[in-house]
């Protein structure tokens, strides 16, 4: 029998996200019997966080073994479908902010049934990868006995929100935006307007204009707090978004009042899923609709939306309690003293320490080497912010992959060095050009082409030996790999970016990666690099050396690196590397024909289709799919003699199927009984597009009788018969369902 949440953690998990995981399992249940469309199912597990990866026998291609994989080996029968290989998870941070225990948690489940490796995202999140299916609902019960949810951390959903790791603390934000972020995380999560995109939507908050905060001009929606007249309220960007083209987001308003921020996000999530890309996925991003309507026309869209949009109490009523719960420092504020200091502190206090807003204070960033987390580094952090920062505050992710402590006390910072040396987390160089960003590339991701792991790993070792020795010109770029065009490594906001590209040399396989100079980080992603040069992987290194080397020799007094890349040109950067990109045939140099920490032979053999956003499925699919498990509910309940359970059920399963199909017709239908069988039975029955040919419309008659009146539960027949009667029901829903959407696609 399956275990449901009370039985397996009790009250300690929230009833609706228990309830949620339930449903989830059955969802699996009817998977594995057949009884549930893979399509429907794909976007299933990817809105709950579960992604399929690529496997390739535990080998990662940064050179590392995995250390513990858990995935039970009559499971590992290699790449195939979620079923028959290991998959990943990601688990929603809502921008970045994790407690203790929760760090702990993670570190549990990383160990139990991942690789023992925590993997910390560009968005805030947190991936544990090599797991497998089946024990993803107690993974996820687990989770959210701790107050944490990966529904819609994938999938065409609006993802991760990410904030600022600074927030409240940053000495230049216009005001702390971490209520905002947290209110707008919880009002689109699961919302019935938030349902039907053609792909994802990516949401961030800054507290400043100037600094990188959250990148906000790159974002699906990126909000830059501003305070106007002494009112507070938001730079609002719309139609940003990195990818194969990037788009910089325009501006949909310069100030937009605080109380208005939850219901204009809500109006772009309904234009988005009604007037958005819905066939093609390279053109499903909402940044095509607005270069498509222009933001003047967009702007006016959302302003007669907003006229329409029914009132709700949640768009304001956080905002009373903003200044409730400030955070409250576990340790007294002191300014660090004239005590002895270990070897290496002063240089990591440079590269890793700002000065918090509130006196005595300090941030410390904790650099993770490829946004890795070992599972014993996970429990030494929980017990490090436990001792000094808190148990429920000041600890947070942050989108180069990094770890910020906050509320530190300066007097503490030495005691600090020493507790993070011990667990192999004092690493100086933070936010430097030894800080390399990296998206998981050929290790885990379908779609990687090159190893941008392996070749980040082996960019941080050499930078990191020359570290103390760098001009601070140098050591302040920025560097991000991503194994393939699509920029989850945010290869286009770097000051030297790469991209994993194949060349053919020789009839092998080469593996290269394409060099994007002149990105900006600063101002909220205030520009985008542009391609230079593909060059091989095996001679990135000297290429940077070399760009380094001319830009120290030849910039202008304060010139910027992008300053510098545009004054001298492309032509000018290609002749500097362009003798790396001549590849000799593979008996003269074979190292140039494999990749970074894979000795075998290069290929893009095993590269697959990404499930990145999944395909593209219908808000009607998920109703009517909806419809199917709870009569299979139904059914269980009627076996099991819970008959006012099995009617009640069978009837929801109708309702929602019914809900679905006239949600094609009607995107404002709600969630009232009534509504939704008096709008059947006018758009779908009366024209008869409801209907069959030989019993004409007695399966809509199954729906509109239960709605009239209640079945007696005390009678095991007539339930037995309501039963039968929504499954006939859900089977007609679906032949209309096929019918609305074809005739919808030619329309």
């Amino acid at each position: 029998m399956t275990i449901t949440w009370k039985d397996h953690l009790g009250s300690q998990i929230p009833e609706t996200l228990g309830n949620e995981i339930d449903v989830f399992e059955r969802q699996m249940d009817l998977r594995k019997a057949g009884k549930m469309d893979e399509k429907v199912f794909a976007e299933t597990r990817l809105r709950r966080g579960a992604y399929g990866q690529r496997y390739d026998n535990g080998h990662r291609h940064d050179g590392k073994q995995q250390r513990n994989l858990a995935f039970p080996t009559e499971r590992m029968k290699g790449p195939g479908t979620y079923w028959d290989a290991p998959g990943m998870i990601r688990i929603k941070i809502p921008y970045g902010g994790v407690t203790a225990r929760q760090m702990e948690v993670m570190g549990e489940l990383a160990e139990e049934y991942a690789d023992s490796i925590l993997h910390i995202t560009t968005r805030q999140d947190i991936q544990l990868h090599f797991l497998h299916i089946e024990d993803t609902p107690d993974l996820m019960r687990r989770l959210a006995a701790v107050g944490i949810t990966t529904r819609e951390a994938c999938g065409n959903s609006v993802r991760n929100i990410t904030g600022c790791p600074l927030a409240g603390v940053c000495n230049t934000e216009a005001f702390d935006t971490t209520p905002y972020t947290e209110a707008l995380f919880k009002f689109l999560l699961g919302h019935k307007d938030a349902q039907d995109f053609g792909r994802k939507m990516k949401v961030s908050f800054s507290g400043c204009e100037d600094e990188a905060c959250a990148l906000a001009r790159m974002h699906d929606i990126g909000l830059v707090a501003r305070v106007q007249d002494g009112k507070r309220g938001f730079q609002y960007f719309v139609g940003g978004g990195l990818g194969a083209v990037p788009h910089q987001a325009p501006v949909l308003y310069e100030f937009l009042p605080e109380e208005e921020l939850l219901p204009v996000s809500q109006c772009v999530c309904r234009i988005f899923g009604r007037l958005g890309e819905k066939k093609n996925r390279s053109k499903a991003r909402i940044k095509f609709l607005i270069a498509k309507l222009g933001i003047e026309e967009f702007r006016r869209m959302v302003e007669e939306e907003r006229k329409l949009l029914p009132h709700d109490d949640r768009w304001t009523s956080y905002l009373k309690e903003l200044h409730k719960e400030p955070e409250t420092p576990l340790l007294e504020g002191a300014d660090l003293g004239s005590e002895s200091r270990p070897e290496g502190f002063d240089y990591w206090l440079k590269t890793n320490v700002d000065n918090q807003r509130q006196k005595g204070y300090a941030v410390v960033k904790i650099a993770c080497p490829l946004g890795d987390l070992t599972t014993r580094q996970s429990f030494a952090l929980a017990d490090i912010a436990r001792e000094f920062v808190g148990e429920t505050m000041g600890m947070r992710l942050t989108v180069d992959q990094n770890m910020v402590l906050r509320w530190v006390p300066k007097a503490r910072l030495i005691a600090l060095y020493k507790k993070l040396l011990a667990a192999d987390l004092g690493n100086p160089g933070a936010d430097t050009i030894v800080d390399v960003t990296s998206c998981p590339g050929t290790d885990t991701c379908k779609l990687g082409i090159s190893a941008s792991r392996g070749l980040a790993g082996e960019l941080r070792e050499r930078l990191a030996a020359k570290a103390y020795e760098m001009d601070e010109a140098v050591r302040g770029l920025r560097i991000k790999v991503s194994g393939c065009f699509n920029s989850c490594g945010q290869h286009h906001v770097a000051d030297i970016g790469f991209y994993g590209v194949s060349r053919t040399r020789h009839g092998f396989a080469v593996p290269h990666f394409q060099m994007i100079l002149g990105g900006q980080w600063e101002n909220n992603a205030g520009s985008y690099g542009l391609p230079q040069v593909a060059i091989p992987a095996k001679r990135i290194p000297e290429a940077i050396d070399r760009l380094t080397g001319m830009y120290l020799e030849r910039k202008e007094a304060d010139e910027s690196f992008q300053d510098f890349v545009k004054r001298v040109g492309k032509k000018e950067i290609k002749a500097l590397v362009v003798d790396l990109t001549e590849v000799p045939p593979n008996e003269e140099a074979p190292e140039l024909y494999v990749d970074w920490g894979d000795a075998r032979e290069y290929t893009i053999g095993d590269i697959g289709v990404g499930e990145c956003a999944g395909e593209l499925v219908e808000t009607v699919d998920f109703g009517v799919a909806e419809g199917e498990r709870l009569v299979f509910e139904a059914q269980v309940a009627l076996d099991e003699q819970r008959l006012s359970d099995a009617a009640e059920l069978a009837e929801k399963a109708m309702l929602s199927a019914a809900k679905a199909l006239v949600y094609v017709k009607n995107i404002d239908i709600t969630n009232d009984p009534a509504q939704i069988t008096t709008e059947f039975q006018e758009r779908l029955v009366a024209p008869r597009i409801f209907w069959d040919e030989f019993v004409g419309g007695k399966y809509a008659d199954y729906f509109l009788d239960a709605m009239a009146q209640a079945v007696n539960v005390e009678d095991p027949q007539a339930v037995h018969r309501r039963v039968e009667e929504a499954s006939l029901f859900i089977e007609a829903s679906y032949t209309t369902k096929t019918k609305l959407t074809t005739q919808k696609v030619e329309s």
